[in-house]
């Protein structure tokens, strides 16, 4: 397991070249370029103002890139994170005002020492449990609230906040009358300005388009006069340390929420890391990220940021603009604060509607529906996690959606793992005159009537014990002549105490039939458990075999010749040296 590193920034600098510096320059404004209308959309989408959001892709990209382990990924707020927290602090505090930024910055702090224990607690693998179907419906879950939210904001309307998905949109449904018709123009046409660049060519700056289009129709017809909301000014200035005030009581109410966004966070970036570092064949360390992001976080609720990740949107466009180093995140901050020092001011012509616009179109695309319909057709578990994942996220709360689907996940793993497969092999023809074991049930080919090949795919431990001992007696019964048994552990790293005690009550039942048991075991931690526990002292001699050909080999030594007489199955190479039966037809075959 690789060890943390107190800066492992060290490293790449000492890395840095003329050509890699150039490289990351031209990286970071590109990159700069891209997120400040984002910064502006996802700070509007999690209630907060639009400040913020640059902030947060200020601080947070330049801690994470210094602190984390990739090279290309950028860092910032995230439309999911964004509408995470929207969902976990509207219902305690009305967006925008000082105590919802009161709590936004305590529960930024909240996630960032959380992401910090555990990485330091090296959860880095932990992580991977959850499921991919939980992300996917996640962020399906979010898109749909993030959209509906901005339903109002779209057709120039006063809804009431709260409430899940449905609460929402029969809140719009029951203010259409006040609908402003210049309001859906100019959301419309920022929503189709940005569809149709990004579908000509994502590296154009489809954001800003957008939102110049938007604000170019407003102006047009003199928006700003007849009802449309325009956003505020922004101050041109640099994040600045603030020292957050909260109440003690808070901690316990916003934990839940904060436990589910640290998660998410770290999902987020641990996912986007390990794909960028091997597309670029690179190394990554999961756990050395959770501290470098939650480092992020803990430092940037000191500087009126709010909770950001890993964003794939602006990693890609780092990746493909050439970054080689994290110094184009650093960079990219630099060249944002400059740029919000010079047309910060500007932003107040941008209308409400058009920001609505550009944030439903980000749900639209946040919703993976190729991803789902795979999901769907493949796996079953697979479906019920991203059912139950998106239910909860619909009906219920976001934050308690990705406890379900952690729940889920873990359900699904822990039912798998009790539920191995215990299957009979047999010999079967392929191609080149050769024969495999395969499913002898699934692909109905002759067995031997005395001896039998088992084949283990699973872990044997106690939970799966009470499943894999009924497969055992229905295959005992549907086999009562196949005294011989070859065990084939096949994907069994280790068993514990339950699983020995069932090896040897089963050597036990085949030697008290008047049979032979055979194990077939390759791997080093599993014979040692077997030694442990005296699995092998039960065992007969040579009755350990590293191959089933091994294993064959020794069985048929112990057959009855009377049954291999009359026997025309001739399943193994080994039955050529049996007596033959009285019908020709054998057939010689390797294994």
């Amino acid at each position: 397991m690789a060890r943390l590193s107190l800066f492992p920034a060290a490293a790449w600098l000492r890395q840095t070249t003329p050509s890699s510096l150039r490289a990351d320059l031209l990286a970071g404004l590109t990159n700069a370029a891209i997120v400040l209308p984002q910064g502006v959309a996802f700070a509007t989408i999690a209630g907060l103002p639009p400040e913020m959001g640059l902030y947060t892709a200020m601080v947070t990209a330049v801690v994470a890139a210094l602190f984390g382990s990739s090279m290309v990924m950028v860092s910032g707020p995230t439309t999911a994170l964004s509408a995470l927290l929207f969902a976990t602090l509207e219902g305690i505090a009305v967006p925008g005002t000082a105590r919802y930024v009161e709590l936004a910055l305590l529960l930024t702090l909240m996630v960032g020492l959380f992401q910090i224990v555990a990485g330091l607690a090296r959860l880095g693998g932990l992580v991977s449990f959850v499921s991919h179907s939980v992300i996917v419906a996640f962020t399906a879950a979010a898109a749909f609230l993030i959209g509906i939210s901005q339903l109002a904001a779209v057709f120039g309307i006063r809804v009431e906040g709260g409430g899940n998905v449905i609460e929402r949109l029969h809140g719009v449904i029951a203010a259409a009358d006040g609908v402003n018709p210049l309001a859906v123009l100019i959301a419309g046409a920022t929503f189709v300005t940005v569809a149709g660049v990004q579908a000509i060519s994502p590296r154009l700056p489809g954001f800003l388009i957008a939102l110049a289009v938007g604000a170019g129709v407003a102006a047009a017809t003199g928006a700003a006069g007849k009802g449309v909301a325009m956003l505020g000014a922004i101050p041109a200035a640099l994040p600045g340390l603030t020292l957050p005030t909260f109440r003690w009581s808070d901690i316990a109410l916003l934990a839940p929420g904060a436990a589910a966004v640290a998660l998410i966070g770290l999902l987020e970036a641990i996912s986007i890391g390990r794909t960028f570092a091997l597309r670029r064949k690179e190394a990554f360390a999961p756990n050395q990220e959770m501290v470098g992001q939650g480092l992020s976080n803990t430092i940037g609720g000191f500087f009126n940021c709010y909770v950001g990740s890993g964003s794939f949107t602006r990693s890609g466009v780092n990746a493909e603009a050439g970054a080689r180093t994290p110094l184009s995140a650093v960079m990219s901050s630099l060249f944002l604060a400059a740029i919000l020092l010079v047309f910060g001011r500007y932003i107040t012509a941008i209308p409400v509607p058009a920001m609505a616009g550009l944030i439903v179109y980000v749900a639209w695309r946040l919703i993976d529906r190729k991803e789902i319909r795979h999901i769907v057709k493949t796996s079953r578990p697979e479906t019920l996690i991203l059912l139950l994942t998106l239910g909860a996220g619909l009906l219920i709360e976001l934050d308690f959606a990705i406890y379900v689907g952690v729940i889920a996940s873990f359900s699904v793993f822990i039912y798998d793992s009790a539920h191995p497969s215990l299957r009979v092999s047999a010999p079967v023809e392929v191609p080149g005159g050769r024969r495999k074991f395969r499913n002898a049930d699934l692909h109905r080919v002759p067995e031997c009537p005395q001896l039998v090949s088992v084949r283990l795919d699973g872990p044997l431990y106690f939970g799966s014990i009470e499943h894999v001992e009924a497969e055992w007696k229905a295959l005992r019964a549907k086999r009562p002549g196949q005294v011989h048994v070859i065990f084939y552990l096949k994907g069994v790293g280790k068993i514990d105490l339950s699983g020995a005690d069932f090896l040897i009550q089963s050597i036990r039942d085949i030697r008290a039939a008047g049979g032979t048991f055979r194990i077939v075991a390759l791997f080093p931690p599993l014979l040692e458990c077997l030694r442990r526990f005296h699995v092998l002292d039960e065992l007969d001699e040579g009755a350990l075999q590293i191959s089933k050909g091994d294993a064959v080999s020794a069985a048929v030594h112990c057959l009855d010749r009377g049954i291999c007489a009359g026997c025309t199955s001739r399943v193994f190479t080994e039955c050529a040296d049996l007596p033959q039966p009285a019908v020709a037809g054998a057939v010689s075959a390797t294994i």
